[in-house]
């Protein structure tokens, strides 16, 4: 994922409802994909977050000395500077750009 490219709203947004449900028709069915792939979204940008900070990471028996490594700031206030996963799973799905399906809707073959 390209964290630099997200055009998720920071702040708080109202929606049109009839926005979110219209691929759906249904807007609890229309929330749950999206908290779905919000959960998604959450968990890459966490696993890219340790990631990169386990390159500064310093390992010391020591309790008494405590280092600021000033790269490990400017990345953790980079991740903070971030969208929320939810705004970014409703971002997509208002671009059209989560897949889902209904697997209740299968057509019986004879």
């Amino acid at each position: 994922m390209d964290l630099k490219k997200l055009n998720a709203p920071v702040n708080t947004v109202t929606y049109d409802r009839n926005d979110i449900d219209a691929p759906t028709e249904n807007i609890y069915e229309a929330i749950s994909i999206i908290a779905r792939r919000a959960e998604q979204i959450n968990t890459e940008i966490k696993k890219e977050l340790i990631d990169k900070l386990e390159e500064f990471a310093t390992y010391n028996d020591s309790l008494e000395e405590i280092f600021e490594n000033k790269e490990q700031i400017e990345v953790s206030k980079f991740y903070e500077k971030l969208p929320k996963p939810h705004a970014l799973a409703v971002q997509e799905w208002l671009e059209d750009k989560i897949y889902h399906r209904n697997t209740e809707d299968t057509d019986s073959v004879e």
